[in-house]
């Protein structure tokens, strides 16, 4: 194979997609076809995208077209793992839109087909293509911050009104969209926060709060408390109805502390690791010796380019993926555990007991409302809006 034939299923987000690859931003790959049940989004992008771009309304005939090698699925959360695994039982290559799915039980089943199928499966977390958290997780791989104590990340810049909650029937419900901040805004960073350290709790305590801020019924706050195996622990805040909002992700270990904000990485080194001054101090008052050091990174991120790109390369040249698909339930477990642990008032111990939350999510989701957004002038069935964003 010498070029390979994507095809985008999903034009909310996947339209950003559709034009990076029809641009001929992507080396080695052509857009050649696109996928949504919505008609006016179907005639944007046949207007839009070249002429030569199919624009289809089933993405199950799309699939099996012959006319794409690989898909990118971007669809609302819960088609994420069916779209997926239709497409990897068809024989194609697979990037999906974070997160990877609703719950834990439904992206365990996609990986076991994606491992199965032998096909190039990928996630679409562009911020593992961000120099500065690259830069985190190779300082903390290398050793640099010793053992690590604590990370914390205060992540409130999501601000939302309720207009935007009101402009489509499938956002913050339960049945629509399995979540809110959690599942729609952190995905990116309850990611990292993982994979740049290397490490998943062992045990989570979570508070949510739902509609807090937004007549919505799912999460707007939330505050979690994690547990690491070697005594670790971590604080993860996230909501979005705070303005001016905060961004910044902290990492102490024994040798000093790492900290990302306003798109700076700064490292307060410690000359001899903090265990080694203890023992050695005297002096009664006193702290190790400290070096601020600002460290410089690339300043080229190529956001969600450089996932197509690398998908593209490991299809046609067998790059290893930045972000596999795989990978994406690491992230999604974290999210789950908060919502349980908040559900059931108490420790969420990991591995998750994923049986208990789906019950507890197919619960809340049979009781979900359907908000009517504000553009829509006639009721439509939730199942029809899973085909955009």
């Amino acid at each position: 194979m010498k070029q390979v034939r994507i095809g985008v299923i999903g034009l909310g987000m996947g339209f950003s997609h559709a034009k990076s690859l029809a641009s001929g931003a992507i080396s080695g790959a052509k857009l050649t076809a696109v996928c949504d049940i919505n008609p006016a989004k179907q005639q944007a992008a046949a207007e839009t995208l070249p002429a030569d771009v199919k624009v289809w309304s089933d993405a199950e005939a799309m699939a099996a077209s012959g006319e794409v090698d690989a898909v990118v699925i971007a669809t609302p959360h819960y088609g994420h793992p069916q779209e997926a695994i239709r497409c990897l039982n068809k024989g194609l290559h697979v990037l999906i839109e974070k997160p990877a799915g609703v719950y834990t039980k439904q992206v365990r089943e996609l990986n076991k087909v994606a491992a199965d199928s032998g096909k190039v499966f990928s996630i679409m977390y562009n911020q593992r293509c961000n120099p500065l958290y690259k830069k985190l997780r190779e300082l903390i791989a290398f050793g640099e911050l010793g053992e690590i104590r604590r990370t914390n990340w205060i992540i409130t810049n999501w601000y939302r009104s309720q207009s935007y909650y009101d402009s489509g029937g499938w956002r913050a419900t339960w049945a629509g969209e399995g979540g809110g901040v959690l599942i729609n805004q952190s995905p990116h960073q309850l990611d990292l926060w993982q994979w740049t350290t290397g490490m998943m709790p062992v045990r989570v305590r979570a508070f949510c709060a739902f509609g807090k801020y937004r007549n919505i019924e799912v999460e707007d706050d939330v505050t979690a408390y994690v547990e690491y195996e070697n005594g670790a622990t971590g604080v993860f805040i996230t909501t979005t109805g705070e303005a001016p909002g905060t961004n910044r992700y902290e990492v102490t270990g024994d040798r000093g502390k790492i900290v990302i904000e306003d798109s700076k990485l700064t490292f307060w080194r410690l000359r001899v690791p903090e265990p080694e001054f203890n023992q050695t101090y005297k002096g009664g008052f006193g702290e190790p010796e400290c070096w601020k050091c600002d460290v410089p990174v690339d300043p080229h991120h190529p956001q969600h380019n450089g996932i197509l790109q690398n998908f593209t390369n490991a299809i046609l040249h067998g790059t290893p993926l930045i972000a596999p698909g795989e990978e994406g339930i690491h992230g999604l477990t974290l999210s789950n555990a908060m919502h349980l642990s908040t559900w059931t008032d108490n420790w969420v111990e990991l591995p998750l007991d994923e049986e208990l939350y789906h019950s507890m999510l197919q619960e809340r989701a049979a009781n979900s409302v359907k908000r009517k957004p504000v553009q829509e002038i006639e009721s439509v069935d939730m199942s029809s809006t899973f085909g955009s964003y």
